[in-house]
């Protein structure tokens, strides 16, 4: 059982086949050679629990370095792709709830979040930052990034909810049209979520993605 929005799960479980495409996106090429190579080298070294990995595009990059890699999804059919990775027989991978991870996945000195916390509503980053602290051990490094508002030309909120969040009407290729959360944080609420937990913060503004790094005590 997860507590991740079966909207949002509906929507993966569709898209995975040709998730893959918003990489591939020629004005953002700078961009994601960049993150190719700094995401990486952030886990040298590190146990690595990956949060919502997706199709494992990020996974694969990782593995190379990282002492070892846990990738978790809440949706299984991205994680059927993402089990075929290059080097994903190095990987292990487990279905998870990003919102209660549970203990058999271990301790991390590590932790990847990629385009997910602008998926989690704004009530719930507490909830999201304590299940991912639980994970890691003290020193832990952690690194999420997403997209930045550059995206809101392609794909414009449709609706701003009560809670203050931004949600978008995406449409996929079978026709369907998917109501989709998609929050924007600020390099300064970035931090201010952290604040109480974090040392050393890192943000990075890219044309088309930011990057925010973090340290535990």
């Amino acid at each position: 059982m997860t507590s991740v929005d079966p909207e949002m799960k509906r929507y993966y479980a569709q898209r995975a086949p040709y998730y893959d495409a918003v990489y591939a996106k020629p004005e953002r090429a700078a961009d994601i050679a960049f993150l190719r190579a700094w995401i990486p080298a952030q886990f040298a070294g590190r146990r690595v629990l990956e949060v919502a990995c997706g199709t494992g595009f990020w996974t694969q990059h990782l593995i190379p370095v990282a002492m070892a890699v846990t990738a978790t999804d809440a949706t299984e059919e991205p994680l059927g792709f993402a089990r075929l990775r290059p080097g994903a027989d190095k990987a292990a991978f487990a279905l998870a709830d990003a919102y209660a991870l549970p203990e058999s996945l271990g301790r991390f000195e590590g932790a990847f979040a990629g385009l997910w916390l602008s998926h989690v509503p704004r009530r719930r980053v507490p909830e999201f930052l304590a299940s991912l602290h639980a994970r890691l051990a003290p020193g832990a490094v952690v690194v999420m990034i997403d997209n930045n508002e550059v995206q809101l030309k392609e794909l414009p909120i449709a609706e701003t909810d009560a809670g203050g969040d931004t949600w978008q009407h995406r449409p996929l290729r079978d026709g369907s049209v998917h109501r989709v959360l998609k929050n924007f944080p600020s390099k300064a609420e970035l931090e201010a979520m952290v604040a109480n937990v974090a040392q050393a913060c890192e943000y990075r503004a890219l044309e088309n993605f930011w990057a925010f790094r973090y340290r535990l005590p």
